[in-house]
């Protein structure tokens, strides 16, 4: 193994058990979604077909990767795909749903795009695979990893 991902092991490894942080992560992301929701003049970077959609699965992925080191970051055995998805796809739909709501009270913002739910719901799918993949290889090559 090479020194980074030593060090990236290691430091995963003290991390990921502290919920309380990953806690704290998911509150700062709402908090981040709720004042990027209510500006009425979002600018998304490049323009690119589809962009939206990418910021979307992204952020509601990132949001969904803390909730699920939150909830399963020092659990054993390790949870599933399955569980994991169980979890972050209706935490995603859930405040996807609110958020898209949310954007109708706020002028110059349309909210209630299903293609948009669908993106974040998306991310949430997504993160469950990726945190079971982390989950695993922090476990595989850490052997003080519970």
């Amino acid at each position: 193994m090479s020194r980074g991902a030593s060090r990236f092991t290691a430091l995963s490894s003290r991390l990921l058990p502290i919920s309380t942080l990953w806690w704290f992560a998911v509150i700062i992301w709402a908090v981040v979604l709720w004042n990027l929701s209510a500006s009425p003049s979002l600018q998304s970077g490049p323009s690119f077909p589809l962009n939206d959609k990418f910021l979307h699965c992204g952020y509601f992925g990132g949001g969904a990767v803390c909730f699920l080191l939150a909830l399963f970051g020092k659990t054993t055995p390790l949870p599933g795909w399955r569980t994991l998805a169980l979890r972050s796809l209706p935490f995603t739909a859930i405040i996807g749903a609110l958020d898209e709501f949310h954007q109708t009270f706020t002028p110059g913002r349309s909210g209630n795009d299903p293609w948009d739910w669908l993106a974040d719901v998306t991310g949430g799918g997504l993160a469950a695979w990726f945190v079971m993949k982390l989950l695993l290889r922090l476990r595989r090559t850490d052997p003080t990893a519970a």
